[in-house]
């Protein structure tokens, strides 16, 4: 059975809402200063991270903003106008925010709402709905300085780790709650594997409104931005590593998204023991269950599934293609997969070995760059901001 994870704050989206701008911030300095940021807790967290929360939250709050916007529904004769609410945290003092992409993506108005009150029109730099990571950009204030989020190590995270969030639940701005980190590397079912993004779980109470807010470590450091509850759960929440985001935000500010290839089929592996329990005509590989339309893999004619299969509550498509190697890569293992996802670059030739009916065959084509497809935004494409439909193969990964 899928889990269904709604987002914390309302998604609105447009097809021409995102303006991809360059940020002011440069691609040399913002090397120097993604290096500064990744080293910040390398060595763990220093014994000293033990201020009460208090301190803490006046430390880190003033990096916080709240974020609210609205998007007009063309095709609607009432009810055409729909608000969003949401959080952020600056990242430079010259006015970068980090938030979620379905805080902003495809709003035609966008305001900050700062630590002093004040408040100041926004625009998008750069969005990735499918990792649900943003940028957005305010001019630098003319009088002081605008606190900026210090930003930890996500790759050191142990579970059982006190964190807190901060943020704007339900518009009741800057507030803090704090919890533990449950889990690490969740990895949510019915995730495609070459779009699979590892989250934090964490029991920290969040709530619509908190979405794009920083979940933080004892030291009031960003671990993390909160993104995805469990609605039917007790504090079962979900958080993108700030190292994901990182990885991510030179290509959010260069070119206004994130540019990955475009594979055009999802399937899981099969191995012998799934094939000696189906006593069928199968081999070790990735099992074709799902093409994409108009997609190069399409184009290339492999076959998808068309048999549903549950075993031990895992569903599978029978009767696609197997892919044996990819690149030459026996097909075989998880991590093997998760390798070559990883090396794969759009304009590169995708070689695969496809076991079909019992014979072989060789199958290759060049990756185009993937665009945004139904499954990414809302079914309708209209600006409503409803849950997200079931994305990412039945999966509802944002918080409404």
């Amino acid at each position: 059975m899928a889990l269904s994870v709604k987002p914390i704050s309302p998604l609105h989206q447009g097809k021409s809402g995102l303006r991809h701008r360059r940020a002011s911030l440069t691609l040399a300095a913002l090397a120097a200063w993604l290096f500064t940021a990744c080293t910040t807790t390398a060595a763990g967290l220093p014994s000293g991270c033990n201020e009460p929360l208090p301190e803490l939250f006046e430390r880190a709050s003033p990096s916080v903003v709240m974020i609210t916007g609205q998007s007009i529904n063309p095709y609607r004769l009432q009810d055409r106008v729909n608000r969003s609410l949401g959080s952020g945290f600056v990242i430079d003092s010259k006015g970068l925010i980090l938030t979620n992409s379905h805080v902003v993506f495809g709003l035609q108005s966008l305001v900050v709402t700062l630590d002093d009150g004040s408040i100041v029109p926004a625009k998008i730099v750069g969005a990735d709905p499918i990792f649900d990571v943003a940028v957005i950009e305010i001019a630098r204030p003319k009088q002081g300085t605008l606190a900026v989020a210090r930003l930890g190590n996500s790759d050191r995270l142990r579970p059982g780790e006190d964190v807190v969030a901060i943020g704007n639940p339900l518009g009741l701005d800057q507030t803090i709650t704090r919890g533990i980190v449950s889990g690490i590397n969740r990895i949510l079912p019915e995730t495609p594997l070459s779009l699979s993004e590892p989250l934090i779980q964490t029991d920290t109470p969040i709530n619509p409104g908190n979405s794009g807010g920083p979940l933080l470590n004892r030291c009031g450091e960003v671990i993390g931005i909160n993104t995805a509850i469990l609605p039917n759960a007790q504090n079962i929440g979900f958080a993108v590593p700030i190292n994901l985001a990182k990885s991510i935000l030179p290509g959010l500010l260069k070119d206004g998204r994130v540019i990955r290839p475009w594979i055009g089929f999802h399937g899981q592996l099969i191995g012998a023991e799934l094939r000696k329990l189906l006593q069928m005509p199968l081999v070790d590989g990735l099992l074709v269950e799902a093409i994409e339309p108009g997609s190069p893999a399409e184009n290339a004619g492999l076959h998808g599934g068309s048999i549903e299969l549950t075993i031990g509550g895992n569903t599978l498509l029978l009767g696609g293609d197997i892919v044996v190697s990819l690149n030459g890569t026996p097909m075989n293992r998880p991590e093997t997969l998760a390798t070559v996802m990883r090396a794969i670059k759009v304009g590169s030739t995708l070689k695969m070995r496809v076991f079909r009916e019992g014979s072989y065959r060789e199958v290759e084509y060049k990756l185009p760059e993937r665009p945004l497809l139904p499954g990414d935004l809302p079914e309708n494409g209209t600006f409503t901001p409803a849950p997200l439909p079931d994305t990412k193969a039945q999966m509802r990964r944002r918080l409404r």
